[in-house]
């Protein structure tokens, strides 16, 4: 702006700013230029808009940030301004990125009862390994350092430490900007014990009942986590008798010269809550009977933390719904009453699926699955499926009302059919079956976590022989002939306490099955199994699966067990690094026949896949798989014996379906054992 005058008139000269025309980056490899666009325009920078050079160099400034935060401390950013016709200018961000700098040592000094190795292995910061280039562990980052802090912090104070500090934290960068260097200066402290533990406040509970939820014991090391925990589970128990807002606080008493601490545990219960209202939200397909049936928290009753825990983990495992949100807001004007709010979000739960898999024991599998899993809004269950493959075909209507009766009892039928042929599969007995088939089923909810399903079905087999089939099996046609009629009856008792259907981490899981063809048919045999899978949580990323599987089978009246009944043990389901149904008994040569008896086991490690610890659709794993099938003939035949295998393994739930990849080599196979170290199956499997 310039002011002027002519013949006393003020002229007030203004030059317009120019107006942004263009805007180009180059050299960009580790972001997407686009997306450094969208934080220009943020910053007041952006196409059309009136050129400012203030907001150029904020957003210099933004563009460097936004490289030091992938660890690329020397970037350099070179911006020119050009002038364009009709008062427009375009810019032109000219970067070279640099490489990015890595974590070359972490130093911690003053530590005096831990090695430093322990006490860095504790950090997700690391120096660049065989995996960081995968997790960028290795790469400086504020909120990671930050989080390593605390843990390091946690680790002392949950072994008596309870004067620990972090004194001082340092992170240099060497002058080319390639390497950090971050140094922890702590204080440990003296080591305290807990002396004695006293109970204090308004005792709505007995006081004996209350110490038995303490964790933390006299003489033992202070433990942070455990004093947590116990206030936890005190507020808990209070919560159980209506007590929602219960109050309860620990205070400590130094004794600095002893080193011991000892803890009064205040408890003021405050009022007894009971709940008025239970409101649902979010449920625009599914009905609120759907939902209202699985929740354990009435309306009218006292507040019950238990309850409320239960009933948000029972309408999550319906799988309707991809979050569960729960609170419990206190009502205005009464001091003594809360509502409940739970507030759901829906998913589609149709789903019509053409897929196509292949399972190295069975080839080229076709899947067609149309299902519902709660349709019209209803909570039941229908789906019709087929799924063709070289070994099984199977072909099924299914129908599930998971509420037949208002008390919980589940009905269903199916109609199915199934194919199984063996022939292809090398080194396993050929047989080839048609079974179709119709049954109904119940299920009795008995606790929470206890089920029993029973159910009776009818039955069509027809058997196809060729010359070379085993002889067993040309004895059962010639006695009951190709065709044969089987009434099963099943029971089923489940127990299952997972803390998830898909990727538990911790509880037991417990199965036994009876199935029993009833004498009005052809055949007449039993079929006894048993499976359980315990889960531990070893740390926070680490899991210990133990899993386990017996059965028995057997003819009754005089008959046997019908081959085409028989177990098979060997591949990815249960002793992998052999072909599948390989192991137990075999003929004259060497095809494996099945066995009356199954004893399958497995030790395994679970543990998410590095860099993607928060991502539940895939994990790996590390195992030892045993297992084998016996005949009728002998327990320990020279041709039996159990067979032992280690490896590796990868689950994937993949958008296409489910990926199933092991590696495992056979410790103790037999020279007539047929091994298969590679196994996989990917797509939908019914």
């Amino acid at each position: 702006m310039r002011l002027e005058s002519e013949n006393d008139v003020l002229i007030v000269v203004v030059i317009e700013r120019p107006a942004i025309a263009e805007i180009s980056i180059v050299g960009v490899k580790a972001f997407e230029p686009k997306d450094l666009k969208k934080g220009l325009k943020h910053s007041g920078l952006s196409v059309s808009r009136i050129f400012n050079r203030a907001l150029l160099v904020k957003a210099e400034q933004s563009l460097k940030q936004q490289y030091i935060n992938k660890g690329r401390y020397a970037v350099k950013i070179t911006t020119t301004v050009t002038p364009l016709e009709r008062n427009r200018v375009g810019i032109n961000f000219n970067i070279e990125e640099g490489e990015v700098a890595k974590i070359r040592k972490i130093n911690i000094i003053g530590n005096k009862s831990f090695r430093e190795r322990e006490l860095v292995g504790l950090f997700t910061l690391r120096t660049p390994g065989l995996l960081t280039w995968i997790t960028s562990d290795d790469q400086y980052s504020k909120q990671k350092l930050s989080a390593d802090l605390e843990t390091l912090r946690s680790y002392y104070l949950d072994r008596g430490f309870l004067e620990f500090t972090i004194d001082s934290t340092q992170v240099s960068v060497t002058p080319d900007m390639k390497d950090i260097y971050i140094t922890i200066n702590i204080i440990e402290g003296d080591q305290y014990t807990f002396s004695e533990i006293k109970l204090a406040g308004k005792m709505i509970v007995p006081e004996e009942e209350l110490r038995e939820l303490i964790l933390i014991e006299s003489g033992a090391p202070f433990s942070r986590k455990k004093l947590t925990e116990s206030i936890k589970l005190v507020t808990d128990r209070l919560g159980e008798d209506g007590y929602a807002f219960a109050n309860v606080n620990a205070s400590p008493e130094l004794d600095k010269e002893k080193h011991q601490v000892a803890f009064t545990f205040y408890i003021d219960p405050g009022r007894r809550i009971y709940v008025r209202r239970i409101i649902i939200t979010g449920n625009n397909r599914t009905r609120d009977e759907v939902i209202r049936r699985e929740i354990r928290q009435f309306e009218g009753s006292w507040y019950s933390t238990s309850k409320i825990n239960r009933s948000k983990i029972r309408i999550d495992k319906l799988k309707y719904f991809s979050a569960v949100n729960l609170e419990t807001p206190a009502v205005d004007d009464a001091t003594d009453k809360i509502d409940v709010k739970i507030d759901v979000k829906e998913k589609p739960t149709g789903n019509v699926m053409f897929g196509l898999g292949f399972s190295q024991q069975e080839g080229l599998i076709l899947t067609a699955n149309i299902s519902q899993a709660n349709i019209f809004g209803t909570g039941k269950f229908v789906a019709l499926r087929a799924n063709t493959g070289a070994v099984r075909k199977v072909y099924s209507l299914s129908y599930t009302d998971p509420y037949f009766t208002i008390d919980g009892v589940s009905g269903g039928f199916d109609i199915y059919r199934r194919d199984l042929n063996t022939t292809n599969l090398s080194g396993v007995a050929g047989i080839e079956t048609v079974t179709t088939g119709a049954g109904l089923r119940f299920g009795f909810p008995i606790s929470e976590t206890d089920n029993i399903f029973a159910g009776l079905g009818l039955e069509r087999t027809e058997l196809d022989l060729s010359p070379l089939s085993p002889t067993r099996n040309k004895n059962f046609v010639a006695e009951f002939g190709p065709d044969t009629i089987n009434i099963p009856a099943t029971l089923r008792w489940q127990r299952d306490a997972r803390n998830s259907h898909i990727w538990a981490t911790e509880g037991l899981m417990q199965r036994a099955y009876v199935e029993v063809s009833l004498p009005m048919g052809d055949l007449k045999y039993f079929k006894l199994n048993y499976e359980a899978q315990f889960y531990y949580p070893i740390t926070k990323n680490f899991t210990l699966k133990l899993n386990g599987k017996l059965g028995y089978g057997n003819g009754y009246d005089g008959q046997d067990l019908p081959f085409f009944k028989n177990f098979f043990a060997g591949g990815n389901r249960t002793v992998r690094g052999y072909r599948i149904s390989s192991l137990g008994p075999r003929d004259d040569s060497f095809r494996a026949l099945g066995g009356n008896k199954l004893v399958v086991g497995s030790v395994e490690i679970l543990f998410p896949l590095p860099g993607l610890q928060n991502e539940r659709s895939v994990r790996l794993s590390t195992f030892i798989d045993a297992g084998t099938v016996y005949g009728p003939g002998g327990l320990f035949p020279d041709v039996e014996g159990m067979r032992y295998s280690a490896g590796f393994s990868i689950t994937w739930i993949s958008p296409m379906g489910p990926l199933k990849v092991s590696l495992a080599k056979a410790l103790n196979d037999d020279k007539n054992d047929r091994l298969q170290p590679f196994q996989f199956q990917f797509g939908q499997q019914f």
